[in-house]
Protein backbone atom coordinates (compact mmCIF):
# COMPACT_ATOMS: atom_id res chain seq x y z
CA UNK A 1 0.00 0.00 0.00
CA UNK A 2 1.34 3.06 -0.75
CA UNK A 3 0.15 7.11 -0.87
CA UNK A 4 -1.45 6.59 -4.13
CA UNK A 5 -2.30 2.68 -4.37
CA UNK A 6 -3.83 2.63 -7.57
CA UNK A 7 -4.92 6.05 -8.08
CA UNK A 8 -4.55 6.76 -12.43
CA UNK A 9 -2.57 10.00 -12.50
CA UNK A 10 -1.52 12.04 -15.46
CA UNK A 11 1.65 13.77 -16.12
CA UNK A 12 1.98 16.30 -19.00
CA UNK A 13 5.24 16.39 -19.82
CA UNK A 14 6.20 13.26 -18.55
CA UNK A 15 9.12 11.55 -20.13
CA UNK A 16 11.55 14.48 -19.27
CA UNK A 17 12.81 16.20 -16.71
CA UNK A 18 10.71 16.82 -13.61
CA UNK A 19 7.45 15.21 -15.29
CA UNK A 20 9.68 12.07 -15.45
CA UNK A 21 10.47 12.04 -11.49
CA UNK A 22 6.91 12.41 -10.98
CA UNK A 23 5.97 9.79 -12.80
CA UNK A 24 8.30 7.21 -11.41
CA UNK A 25 7.14 8.84 -7.96
CA UNK A 26 3.97 8.27 -8.60
CA UNK A 27 4.60 4.20 -9.44
CA UNK A 28 6.63 4.16 -6.23
CA UNK A 29 3.81 5.10 -4.14
CA UNK A 30 1.76 2.36 -5.89
CA UNK A 31 0.19 4.94 -8.54
CA UNK A 32 -0.38 4.43 -11.82
CA UNK A 33 1.05 7.21 -14.35
CA UNK A 34 0.67 8.36 -17.80
CA UNK A 35 3.36 9.89 -19.09
CA UNK A 36 1.52 12.56 -21.61
CA UNK A 37 4.74 14.28 -23.53
CA UNK A 38 4.85 15.61 -26.91
CA UNK A 39 7.79 13.67 -27.13
CA UNK A 40 6.15 10.19 -27.67
CA UNK A 41 9.58 8.12 -27.38
CA UNK A 42 10.82 9.59 -24.15
CA UNK A 43 7.14 8.71 -23.10
CA UNK A 44 7.67 5.13 -23.75
CA UNK A 45 10.42 4.86 -22.55
CA UNK A 46 9.54 6.27 -18.97
CA UNK A 47 6.00 3.80 -19.32
CA UNK A 48 8.86 1.06 -19.82
CA UNK A 49 11.32 1.82 -17.06
CA UNK A 50 8.36 2.06 -14.78
CA UNK A 51 7.15 -1.38 -15.62
CA UNK A 52 10.54 -2.86 -15.71
CA UNK A 53 10.27 -2.28 -12.10
CA UNK A 54 6.98 -4.39 -11.71
CA UNK A 55 4.97 -1.06 -11.83
CA UNK A 56 2.28 -0.29 -14.04
CA UNK A 57 1.95 2.92 -16.44
CA UNK A 58 0.88 4.44 -19.94
CA UNK A 59 2.55 6.68 -22.50
CA UNK A 60 0.59 8.94 -24.98
CA UNK A 61 1.91 11.01 -26.65
CA UNK A 62 0.32 14.46 -26.75
CA UNK A 63 0.33 18.45 -27.57
CA UNK A 64 -1.03 19.93 -24.78
CA UNK A 65 -1.84 22.89 -27.10
CA UNK A 66 -3.82 20.95 -29.28
CA UNK A 67 -7.51 19.94 -28.13
CA UNK A 68 -8.00 17.08 -29.70
CA UNK A 69 -5.10 15.69 -28.64
CA UNK A 70 -6.09 16.74 -25.10
CA UNK A 71 -9.00 14.55 -25.24
CA UNK A 72 -7.24 11.91 -26.98
CA UNK A 73 -4.85 11.38 -23.91
CA UNK A 74 -8.00 11.21 -21.29
CA UNK A 75 -9.71 8.98 -23.38
CA UNK A 76 -6.81 6.65 -24.11
CA UNK A 77 -6.54 6.60 -19.98
CA UNK A 78 -10.12 5.42 -19.78
CA UNK A 79 -9.96 3.43 -22.38
CA UNK A 80 -7.02 1.43 -20.17
CA UNK A 81 -7.94 2.15 -16.90
CA UNK A 82 -11.30 3.37 -16.39
CA UNK A 83 -10.51 6.33 -14.40
CA UNK A 84 -8.35 9.40 -13.84
CA UNK A 85 -7.63 10.48 -10.42
CA UNK A 86 -5.08 12.66 -10.63
CA UNK A 87 -3.81 15.41 -13.13
CA UNK A 88 -0.47 17.05 -13.53
CA UNK A 89 -0.41 19.82 -15.02
CA UNK A 90 3.81 19.76 -15.57
CA UNK A 91 4.17 20.64 -19.88
CA UNK A 92 6.04 23.94 -20.38
CA UNK A 93 8.12 25.53 -22.69
CA UNK A 94 11.65 26.04 -20.85
CA UNK A 95 14.51 24.11 -20.70
CA UNK A 96 13.89 21.23 -22.98
CA UNK A 97 11.86 23.81 -24.84
CA UNK A 98 14.20 26.86 -24.97
CA UNK A 99 13.24 30.17 -25.07
CA UNK A 100 14.87 33.32 -25.32
CA UNK A 101 16.68 35.11 -22.86
CA UNK A 102 16.40 38.94 -23.16
CA UNK A 103 14.65 41.71 -22.41
CA UNK A 104 10.81 42.12 -23.22
CA UNK A 105 11.24 44.32 -26.65
CA UNK A 106 13.60 41.80 -27.91
CA UNK A 107 10.94 38.96 -27.79
CA UNK A 108 9.53 37.83 -30.75
CA UNK A 109 5.90 37.71 -31.27
CA UNK A 110 5.59 33.78 -32.21
CA UNK A 111 7.67 32.73 -29.32
CA UNK A 112 5.41 34.56 -26.85
CA UNK A 113 2.21 32.95 -28.46
CA UNK A 114 3.89 29.56 -28.09
CA UNK A 115 4.66 30.19 -24.43
CA UNK A 116 1.50 30.81 -23.69
CA UNK A 117 -0.52 28.37 -25.75
CA UNK A 118 1.52 25.68 -23.83
CA UNK A 119 2.34 27.09 -20.52
CA UNK A 120 -0.91 28.79 -20.00
CA UNK A 121 -3.46 27.35 -22.92
CA UNK A 122 -2.46 24.09 -22.31
CA UNK A 123 -3.03 24.02 -18.36
CA UNK A 124 -7.30 25.09 -19.60
CA UNK A 125 -7.37 22.35 -22.34
CA UNK A 126 -6.09 19.44 -20.50
CA UNK A 127 -8.23 20.59 -17.00
CA UNK A 128 -11.27 20.60 -19.37
CA UNK A 129 -10.44 16.94 -21.31
CA UNK A 130 -10.03 15.43 -17.66
CA UNK A 131 -12.69 16.93 -15.83
CA UNK A 132 -15.78 15.33 -16.92
CA UNK A 133 -13.79 12.20 -16.06
CA UNK A 134 -13.51 13.27 -12.17
CA UNK A 135 -16.70 15.19 -11.97
CA UNK A 136 -18.29 11.55 -12.92
CA UNK A 137 -17.07 10.24 -9.77
CA UNK A 138 -16.82 13.29 -7.90
CA UNK A 139 -13.26 13.10 -7.03
CA UNK A 140 -9.98 14.36 -7.64
CA UNK A 141 -6.72 16.40 -7.68
CA UNK A 142 -5.49 18.34 -9.98
CA UNK A 143 -1.66 19.96 -9.39
CA UNK A 144 -0.96 22.77 -11.57
CA UNK A 145 3.02 23.73 -12.00
CA UNK A 146 4.39 27.35 -11.85
CA UNK A 147 7.62 28.66 -11.05
CA UNK A 148 9.59 30.61 -8.22
CA UNK A 149 9.80 33.45 -10.25
CA UNK A 150 6.32 33.73 -10.57
CA UNK A 151 6.96 35.06 -7.12
CA UNK A 152 10.00 37.31 -7.56
CA UNK A 153 10.08 38.01 -11.29
CA UNK A 154 13.18 37.01 -13.57
CA UNK A 155 14.88 39.80 -15.69
CA UNK A 156 15.05 38.55 -19.45
CA UNK A 157 12.12 36.13 -19.64
CA UNK A 158 9.03 38.10 -19.35
CA UNK A 159 6.77 35.55 -21.26
CA UNK A 160 7.96 32.66 -19.09
CA UNK A 161 7.28 34.37 -16.27
CA UNK A 162 3.98 35.96 -17.09
CA UNK A 163 3.30 32.00 -17.92
CA UNK A 164 3.79 30.74 -14.73
CA UNK A 165 1.91 34.12 -12.93
CA UNK A 166 -1.15 32.95 -14.87
CA UNK A 167 -1.09 29.38 -13.46
CA UNK A 168 -1.65 30.78 -9.95
CA UNK A 169 -4.34 32.47 -11.29
CA UNK A 170 -5.78 29.50 -12.90
CA UNK A 171 -5.66 27.18 -9.77
CA UNK A 172 -7.53 29.94 -7.85
CA UNK A 173 -10.77 29.92 -10.04
CA UNK A 174 -10.38 26.60 -11.14
CA UNK A 175 -10.35 25.38 -7.53
CA UNK A 176 -14.10 27.53 -6.73
CA UNK A 177 -15.33 25.95 -9.68
CA UNK A 178 -14.62 22.30 -9.40
CA UNK A 179 -14.62 22.64 -5.45
CA UNK A 180 -18.66 21.06 -5.45
CA UNK A 181 -17.75 18.53 -7.00
CA UNK A 182 -15.41 17.46 -4.61
CA UNK A 183 -12.34 18.36 -6.95
CA UNK A 184 -8.81 19.36 -5.14
CA UNK A 185 -6.65 22.03 -7.13
CA UNK A 186 -3.49 23.30 -6.01
CA UNK A 187 -0.33 25.16 -7.58
CA UNK A 188 3.45 23.76 -6.96
CA UNK A 189 6.07 26.33 -7.58
CA UNK A 190 9.64 24.74 -7.68
CA UNK A 191 12.38 26.58 -7.79
CA UNK A 192 14.96 26.33 -10.53
CA UNK A 193 15.87 22.72 -10.47
CA UNK A 194 18.38 20.52 -12.23
CA UNK A 195 16.76 18.48 -14.11
CA UNK A 196 18.50 18.04 -17.41
CA UNK A 197 20.50 14.78 -17.79
CA UNK A 198 23.23 16.38 -19.27
CA UNK A 199 22.57 20.46 -18.65
CA UNK A 200 24.70 23.16 -20.22
CA UNK A 201 27.32 25.32 -18.77
CA UNK A 202 25.03 27.83 -18.75
CA UNK A 203 22.53 25.77 -16.86
CA UNK A 204 24.84 24.59 -14.34
CA UNK A 205 25.82 28.80 -13.76
CA UNK A 206 21.71 29.34 -13.08
CA UNK A 207 21.86 25.99 -10.86
CA UNK A 208 24.67 27.38 -8.92
CA UNK A 209 23.50 31.34 -8.60
CA UNK A 210 20.12 29.65 -7.15
CA UNK A 211 21.62 27.71 -4.91
CA UNK A 212 23.42 30.59 -3.24
CA UNK A 213 20.13 32.35 -2.59
CA UNK A 214 18.64 29.58 -0.79
CA UNK A 215 18.09 29.31 2.67
CA UNK A 216 18.54 25.89 2.10
CA UNK A 217 22.12 26.52 -0.11
CA UNK A 218 22.51 23.53 -2.57
CA UNK A 219 20.76 22.96 -5.78
CA UNK A 220 17.43 21.62 -6.07
CA UNK A 221 16.75 18.38 -7.45
CA UNK A 222 13.69 16.20 -9.06
CA UNK A 223 13.12 14.35 -6.25
CA UNK A 224 12.73 17.82 -3.58
CA UNK A 225 9.90 18.79 -5.89
CA UNK A 226 8.40 15.10 -6.08
CA UNK A 227 7.34 14.25 -2.60
CA UNK A 228 5.04 17.80 -2.71
CA UNK A 229 3.42 16.67 -5.68
CA UNK A 230 2.79 13.40 -3.86
CA UNK A 231 1.04 15.10 -0.62
CA UNK A 232 -1.45 16.81 -3.20
CA UNK A 233 -2.25 13.85 -5.15
CA UNK A 234 -3.02 12.01 -2.25
CA UNK A 235 -5.55 11.43 0.72
CA UNK A 236 -3.05 13.24 3.01
CA UNK A 237 -4.18 16.85 1.34
CA UNK A 238 -8.08 16.26 1.38
CA UNK A 239 -8.75 19.49 2.45
CA UNK A 240 -6.45 21.58 0.45
CA UNK A 241 -7.58 23.69 -2.39
CA UNK A 242 -6.82 26.51 -4.24
CA UNK A 243 -3.50 26.72 -2.52
CA UNK A 244 0.15 27.92 -3.88
CA UNK A 245 3.05 25.79 -2.33
CA UNK A 246 6.69 27.13 -3.21
CA UNK A 247 9.50 24.09 -3.08
CA UNK A 248 12.67 26.21 -3.75
CA UNK A 249 14.58 25.62 -0.47
CA UNK A 250 13.70 29.18 0.82
CA UNK A 251 14.79 31.32 -2.04
CA UNK A 252 11.27 33.04 -1.28
CA UNK A 253 9.20 33.29 1.57
CA UNK A 254 5.26 32.82 0.72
Amino acid sequence: MGLLDRKVVIVTGGGNGIGRAYCLGIAREGGIPVAADIDGAAAESVAREIAANGGQALAVQTDVADLPSCQSMAEATLQSFGQIDGLVNNAAVFMSVPVTRSGFQDIGEDEWDRVMAVNVKGLWLCSRAVAPAMQERRQGSIVNIASNMAYNGGAGMMHYVVSKAAVVGFTRVLARELGADNIRVNTLAPGSTASEPEPTAAALEDYERSAAKRILQRIEQPDDVVGTALYLLSELSAFVTGQSILVNGGANLH
